[in-house]
């Protein structure tokens, strides 16, 4: 028995909940993934997980067993980091999560200036609009945006972004603007269901906030369909400020009730910094920080 395989597949069984999220992290039949973990169980005469039809629980026995596991798999992934140079120059892949318009707008251009620099180092870039999880979705860093939860993630602050009403001029001519968050109700709007809601939008009144009714005449689940429905005049819409703001400088949306917006957004960059960082993610860091503050500093 390889312990070491067999001690990979039990950790991803437990980080992934299931044997077989297990075998589709790791690309391996359900049937060699479970035949590994009793393999392991017959090795340590000991039980290490009650299986059921619905999840997977460790045993007092697992549950150390566990924790040993993840330290030697993480002292084994550090020496051959060292070994192959990872800890002597920068080099190797970086993986990075970023949000799909925030990603392709600010974080893509940093990478690319990057990647110039830093001939050795290749990057694969993981858009999307939910919040990855960096130890199951095997990222080196994530760019967070909005207040983060207690975890033992680090974080490394680059700016804020702000949430923003607009419209298109044609919109407005035709129907009139706004000028306060309760005049919304008689409007059409279009939301973009990743911001929350799409029958009320939060504003910041009076020290508080305050939950407004509006009509979505349309719900989008991508920022640059909301930002291209109301280009083409279906309505007000709502989102983040970084995503609207070429249309903004170039005056195909005009800004909506900026004196109840509610209080800026932090973006983060995320990493794992309880353990020494491979010079690859520590030159990345150090790179994209002063950029990404220059490039926020303008929109927020």
């Amino acid at each position: 028995m390889d312990r070491l395989e067999a001690m990979t597949v039990f950790v991803a069984a437990v980080d992934g909940g299931s044997l077989s999220a297990a075998g589709r992290q790791l690309r391996m039949p359900l049937a060699t993934v479970s035949r590994k973990v009793s393999d392991l169980e017959a090795h340590l005469r000991a039980r290490l997980l009650h299986r059921s039809t619905s999840k997977l629980t460790l045993t007092d026995a697992g549950r150390d067993y566990y924790a040993s596991c993840k330290r030697i798999l993480e002292d084994v992934g550090d020496a051959e980091r060292d070994a192959s140079g990872e800890y002597a120059e920068p080099r190797g892949e970086l993986v990075i999560a970023a949000p799909i318009v925030f990603g392709r707008v600010h974080v893509l251009p940093v990478i690319a200036q990057f990647l110039a620099a830093y001939p050795e180092v290749d990057v694969r870039l993981v858009q999307g609009d939910r919040n990855a999880n960096l130890l199951e979705d095997h990222l080196d860093l994530a760019v967070r945006i909005g207040a983060l939860p207690d975890s033992s993630m680090t974080a490394t602050a680059v700016g804020s972004v702000r949430r923003v009403v607009c419209a298109s001029p044609a919109y407005l001519a035709a129907r009139g603007t706004p000028q306060s968050p309760d005049e919304l109700a008689g409007h059409c709007c279009v939301s973009f269901d990743a911001l929350g809601a799409g029958n009320a939008w939060r504003f910041e009144t009076g020290g508080g906030y305050r939950d407004v009714a509006v009509r979505s005449r349309l719900v989008v689940n991508t920022a640059d369909a909301a930002i291209d429905a109301a280009i083409g005049s279906a309505g007000i819409t709502r989102l983040l400020s970084y995503q609207v703001a070429q249309a903004l400088q170039e005056g195909r949306l005009q800004r909506l009730l900026p004196e109840f917006e509610s209080t800026p957004a932090p973006v983060n960059l995320l990493f794992d910094g309880r353990r020494r960082l491979p010079l690859k993610l520590r030159a990345f860091i150090d790179f994209a920080t002063p950029r990404l503050r220059e490039r926020l500093a303008n929109i927020a």
